[in-house]
């Protein structure tokens, strides 16, 4: 088996070992791009050899949006398929793992109209949020793992001929991931104890605020009443370890969503929803970003933004320092998956309710500071310029991170 064959196995082995922590006779649903097809077979192999009973997936084409969102009648934008959520949802609260395969070209829908993909996204973000609901209330264990997908390659790396830019991505994604060490499970017990420790330091302190000062930036997030600092492998309601993203270098919490205040400038793109969004800048009081733009692509974030009240709010705060490995690689991936967990980030829209003690839901939820919405967008806003304090009630400032890397 040649080296680059070796690492993919390995990569297919950490996300139903690792990712998921499959149990036996568990059935895994995914959702993967077309392009995908010959890693995903590799991954249900995986499953199935962990003793997975049903390995269902779910493929998505960016062709087939184009030519939807090209051609449907405009009151088509609205239609979504809420069956197809709705039964995912149910699956996923009898016990069914959900595996996401990511990894897209983010430029697939450039050129189309902003207006009617964000219609289209608003749909389906209605339509998916039962399903959303269970992931995000950790009823099952759930993991996102990456593929290599050729029109994402070629954005990381323009100048290249496809075949080469694929396999530099592929590389990038063995160091991010960790497969690229000799044993990359133990490499992940050692990391996950790194993040735990971060996770508890701050859950000890009890923050009132977050203050990120850097470059365009100097935004105060207060922190929900009873919040509770995640990261690392998380466990289901039913106690099951798992690793929700691969890679992921983030601690995170829920942000009060009256309480953030200030300026923020991004310090990577966004892919969003296939369009490439740079340059993001907001302005919040009182918890709302009353003033948001971009350089590029403001037409469409500011579409997805009008989903619903919530939507301008943060329902995420994340710590990820600087020098980690998806850092280190030097890349912008244009990937929220990756991006995000390569710098510090904040996200627009739902707040998970295990950031909160008790994981409350309803009126309780929301009387604590945790956001609703339909939509969840995490966007960075961390990097090498940028410095964190921790704020308790009475003021008293602790230096979190200097300069993007962990100072405690």
């Amino acid at each position: 088996m040649d080296a680059f064959k070796e690492q993919l196995e390995k990569l297919a082995e950490l996300a139903i070992r690792v990712g998921l922590n499959l149990e036996r006779g568990q059935e895994v649903i995914a959702t993967a791009p077309i392009e995908a097809l010959d890693f995903v077979r590799l991954l249900a192999e995986k499953a199935y050899r962990e003793g997975a009973s049903l390995f269902t997936v779910i493929y998505g084409d960016n062709a087939l949006s184009r030519k939807r969102l090209s051609l449907t009648p405009e009151e088509g934008l609205d239609k979504a398929p809420a069956w197809l959520y709705e039964g995912m949802a149910k699956a996923f609260r009898e016990g069914a793992a959900r595996l996401a395969v990511s990894g897209n070209d983010p430029k697939a829908l450039e050129g189309l109209p902003p207006e009617r993909i964000g219609k289209a996204q608003q749909a389906n973000a209605r339509a998916y949020k039962p399903a959303l609901e269970a992931i995000t209330e950790f009823v099952t264990n759930w993991t996102i793992v990456p593929f290599a997908h050729p029109g994402w390659a070629q954005a990381v790396f323009p100048g290249l001929p496809e075949k080469e830019a694929v396999g530099r991505l592929w590389q990038a994604i063995f160091q991010a991931t960790r497969v690229d060490q000799e044993d990359p499970i133990a490499a992940w017990e050692a990391h996950n104890r790194f993040l735990h420790e971060k996770v508890a330091y701050l859950n000890a302190r009890r923050f009132h605020a977050l203050h990120f000062r850097g470059p365009g930036t100097d935004l105060v997030v207060g922190l929900a009443e009873g919040h509770l600092w995640q990261g690392g492998a998380t466990p289901t309601k039913k106690g099951r370890l798992c690793n929700p993203n691969l890679p992921t270098e983030e601690v995170f919490t829920a942000p009060h969503r009256g309480r953030v205040e200030g300026v923020v400038r991004a310090s990577r793109p966004l892919a969003l929803g296939g369009t490439l969004v740079e340059g993001i800048w907001a302005r919040f009081e009182g918890g709302v970003a009353v003033e948001v733009g971009a350089e590029k692509g403001e037409e469409v974030l500011r579409k997805v933004l009008a989903t619903d009240e919530g939507a301008r709010r943060l329902g995420e705060v994340a710590l990820v320092s600087a020098d980690n490995p998806i850092a280190k690689t030097g890349l912008v991936f244009f990937d929220t998956l990756f991006d995000e967990n390569a710098a510090s980030h904040i996200a627009f829209g739902q707040a998970y309710q295990e950031n909160l003690e008790g994981r409350p839901s309803g009126e309780e939820f929301r009387r604590r500071g945790g956001n609703e919405s339909l939509i969840h967008i995490d966007w960075m806003i961390g990097s090498e310029e940028v410095d964190v304090d921790g704020l308790l009630e009475d003021g008293t400032r602790t230096p979190l991170m200097r300069r993007g890397v962990w100072v405690v």
